[in-house]
Order: structure tokens, then sequence, then C-alpha cells
């Protein structure tokens, strides 16, 4: 069989191909032209995650009592790592008097992450346990490398108590 039998063979297949899977022949493609333009979206969760900058977008924790919602404070590897799981369901509990937390499904990627200084309001990432925690008293907690600012949340302690026990929604809204 010749080269050029075996190329025409070869351009054959692959249109039959393309054709038996429902895509056009290229000389049915309608052009950009042809195409509708649609208007532009903000920022998704995966365009997020893939580098645009998350600092401003809002997580909503919500159970049917309640909901808590985090505005995204930092735009690092952590928090668009964290972005990227969502939605997600979580279980939160109490923590030593300090904190509500909760263990993500898989550790999140935070290399480049800075390290920070948690206040009351501030929902982080521990590196070491793989968790997040919403801080509701860090009396007595300083600096470390390990603490990942995620964001800040405006709530109660009595809106954090009922989050603890249910299945949380985890979501951006925003």
């Amino acid at each position: 069989m010749r080269l050029t039998d075996i190329m025409t063979a070869a351009g054959l297949s692959a249109l039959l191909a393309l054709t038996a899977c429902g895509t056009p022949a290229p000389d049915t493609v309608p052009s950009a032209s042809d195409q509708p333009t649609a208007p532009t979206a903000p920022p998704s969760r995966s365009d997020i995650s893939q580098g645009d900058e998350a600092v401003g977008t809002v997580v909503r924790f919500s159970t049917p009592a309640t909901s808590v919602e985090v505005t995204i404070g930092q735009d690092n590897s952590a928090v668009r790592d964290f972005l990227s799981l969502l939605p997600l369901t979580l279980t939160i509990e109490e923590f030593a008097g300090k904190e509500k937390i909760s263990y993500l499904p898989r550790r999140l990627h935070h290399d480049g992450s800075a390290g920070s200084d948690p206040e009351d309001g501030d929902l982080i990432y521990y590196t070491p346990w793989g968790n997040l925690g919403f801080y509701y008293n860090t009396a007595g907690v300083g600096y470390s490398d390990q603490t990942i600012h995620i964001g800040t949340y405006d709530a109660s302690l009595e809106q954090l108590e009922r989050l603890e026990g249910s299945n949380v929604t985890v979501e951006v809204i925003d």
C-alpha cells in the first residue's frame, strides 16, 4: 500500500470518528462571528483556585439552624486550595475553649503561605493537623508559621456553637 493511500484512509477514518461522535464536519462548524456572545461573568471558584485573586470572596458555613459567612482575606496557595474543595460538607467541633475546628477531606497545599497571629473572628488553617479553626478566644495565642489566615467572620459564639454536631455546608456565595 502506498503512503498516500495510507494517509487518505487515516484522514477518512478520523473524519468518520468525528462525525460518529456528533462533532460536525470542519466545513459545517459555525464561524466565531456566528456564535452568540455571553456576558462576562465574575471569576468562578475554579478560576480562583487557578490563580485569580481570592481576596473578598465570601464563603458560607451553614446548617438549618444558622450560618456564618467568612470573607477571604488572603490570596495564597492554602486559600486557593481551600476554595478548590468547595462546595463540601464538614463537621465542626469545640477545641480547647479557643476555637471551633473542622477537618478537611485532605490537607491543603500551603507552600508560600505566610503564618499569622490570629485574632478573635479569624478563620485559620492549622498545617500540622490539616484543620480549619474559627478562633473566638485568642488570649495567649501568638504568631505561628503553622497557622495560616484564611479569612474573617463576624458571628457570635452562640452562632458558632449552632454549627457544632451538624453537617455543615460550605460554599462560595460571592
